[in-house]
């Protein structure tokens, strides 16, 4: 039955369903992130692990498991194991940990298996473990190939170290995406255009370029460098997109490129408003139900997670059902990220919410010509692309 009320979700099927595994533990915080990622104290035993890999190991196992119940009978169609730096984990570990995943869950054949590694952390044994494993794609850190902006931003690798890193990793894996910052501590558009001609280079099938912010609660929001200014930021992306783009590669969504149908899979569920399992320290999660669509959060520290998990059973900090109210907006700000949109069908078909009640907003958002007016679709134009915040704060009311 068709829902026609604004203030009850109904929804006719669940979503697909991914699984995120968050690993809190890096060699060195860097000074822009704001991630939850926590220095190992005693650098000196980083090779020896520098953290308890057991006992996390088995935390996330028992968390995976609380989870169960309420996802039974759904298939998982990606994992992402995200940091933090997950290629600090031992191979046998990671072997351990998809291992239980496996005997839990029912994971789709051939499903993407995504780990974000930094370039610091990369030996040829270990990646070929991490493979053996079950891991068939890496997104590696590498931010820049060239040692002033690494320095600059704190990275604990140098730039024949990101080289060599890259290298490493399409040799062992099916799929690698290389993650790149732009508009960096007095990056010129020429040492800007060098980073992305040493990316496109090695011809991996996906690549991420953000643009440096300064987040609250970071080093660099406190002792802010000096950074371009917007108009040579603006310069930067435009030169990136058009080298990406005379190298055959598509930009399908505001930070992402990929080669014809590499895509991350992953991260177009979150997009497209999927659901996915978080397990780990701070990991976050969203659950739907027939009636309902829920959010978690997780105890944050890793110590705190674990002793949570050990003496109750669960690290949850937060469980909460997300208002009708709010869902337009937290829809809108996923969907919109997608250069091609979503069907426009898919608003309901995700929030169990008809369509009535974003018109308003929808025709607000055309009129400004931020979002294109073809009725199939929702999608942002190009203008919109460019004042992305702007276009979603018109679905917040």
């Amino acid at each position: 039955m068709l829902n026609t009320s604004p203030n009850t979700i109904s929804l006719s099927a669940l979503p697909p369903l991914a699984l995120y595994i968050h690993f809190p533990w890096c060699e060195k915080k860097c000074p822009y992130c704001d991630f939850n990622s926590h220095q190992i104290k005693d650098a000196s035993a980083v090779l020896a692990g520098g953290f308890d890999e057991t006992r996390y190991i088995k935390a996330l196992i028992t968390d995976l498991e609380t989870e169960l119940a309420n996802t039974w009978g759904r298939q998982v169609h990606s994992i992402f194991i995200g940091g933090g730096t997950p290629s600090l984990l031992s191979a046998k570990g990671m072997d351990e940990l998809l291992s239980a995943v496996r005997a839990r869950i029912s994971l789709e054949p051939n499903a993407e298996i995504t780990m974000e590694a930094n370039p610091g952390s990369v030996e040829a044994e270990k990646f070929a473990g991490f493979a053996k494993a079950g891991i068939n794609r890496v997104s590696l850190g590498i931010q820049s190939f060239q040692d002033a902006q690494l320095k600059a931003l704190g990275r604990i690798h140098n730039g024949a170290e990101a080289k060599r890193a890259v290298e490493i990793a399409t040799k062992h894996f099916k799929s690698v995406n290389l993650d790149l910052m732009y508009g960096l501590p007095n990056q010129s558009l020429e040492a800007a255009k060098l980073d992305t001609e040493t990316a496109l280079s090695f011809k991996t099938p996906h690549l991420s370029f953000y643009n440096l912010t300064l987040e609250p609660n970071t080093y660099f929001a406190n002792f802010p460098p000096k950074l371009p200014c917007e108009d040579e930021v603006d310069a930067i992306f435009e030169q990136n997109l058009a080298l990406l783009t005379q190298a055959g590669y598509r930009r399908y969504e505001v930070s992402a490129y990929a080669r014809k149908d590499q895509e991350c899979k992953h991260n177009l569920n979150y997009w497209r408003f999927g659901d996915y399992i978080g397990i780990g320290a701070g990991a976050h999660g969203k659950i739907s139900y027939p009636g309902k669509i829920t959010r978690q959060v997780r105890e944050r520290h890793p110590e705190t997670y674990m002793s949570a998990i050990e003496s109750k059973g669960n690290a949850l900090i937060e469980l909460k059902e997300i208002a009708a109210k709010d869902l337009p907006f937290e829809f809108m700000l996923n969907a919109l990220r997608l250069t091609d949109g979503v069907a426009t069908n898919t608003f309901s078909e995700r929030t169990g919410l008809p369509l009535s009640v974003i018109s308003k907003a929808l025709s607000e958002a055309s009129k400004k010509g931020l979002l294109d007016e073809n009725p199939s679709k929702l999608k942002a134009t190009e203008l919109g692309l460019r004042y992305l915040n702007n276009l979603q704060e018109v679905f917040l009311d």
